[in-house]
């Protein structure tokens, strides 16, 4: 089962990354080159545990849905969603925050599953990790710019309609 890690180091306080971590209007922000759009569940605001939203976004030229459910919360330290139904066979996807010298630390941890057997194994070693490796890398991005803009907390309480 291929793992992906993301370290990515933001000059914000934790609570207010945990909390763009999980929003759902800003995640489509750092998605849309895919059109990502929570079209079922949780479709706007901070999502919670046992939520699940369901996402339509367009990868390798086809239109895609997949179900995720917060599975594990402990705010401000981690939370995890796991693919209910999607094109992968499963997947995990741990997201950790840690406070340090004024930065938060925060480490995605992304297990997955391809389907179809070793047909999805070579997929993997050709270019799924990778492609997934950098669409993490890009959503981690438009979280940092938005936190360290100081822009963070007025973002979540006009896009979430919640105040950190």
């Amino acid at each position: 089962m291929p793992t992906i890690r993301v370290t990515t180091k933001i000059k914000a306080d934790i609570n207010l990354v945990f909390d763009l971590s999980r929003s759902i209007d800003l995640h489509e922000i750092s998605t849309a080159a895919t059109n990502e759009k929570a079209i079922s569940g949780k479709t706007s605001g901070l999502i919670e545990l046992g939520e699940s939203v369901t996402w339509r976004a367009k990868h390798f030229g086809i239109y895609q849905r997949l179900t995720s459910k917060i599975t594990a919360f402990d705010k401000p330290h981690f939370f995890v969603d796991e693919m209910q139904q999607g094109a992968f066979k499963s997947f995990k996807h741990l997201h950790q925050f840690k406070q340090h010298k004024g930065y938060t630390i925060v480490t995605d941890v992304f297990e997955y599953e391809s389907p179809l057997g070793i047909l999805g194994k070579i997929a993997d070693w050709l270019f799924l990790k990778n492609y997934m490796h950098n669409f993490l890398v890009k959503r981690n991005k438009i979280i940092k710019q938005i936190a360290e803009s100081k822009k963070g907390q007025s973002f979540l309480k006009n896009n979430c309609n919640t105040s950190i």
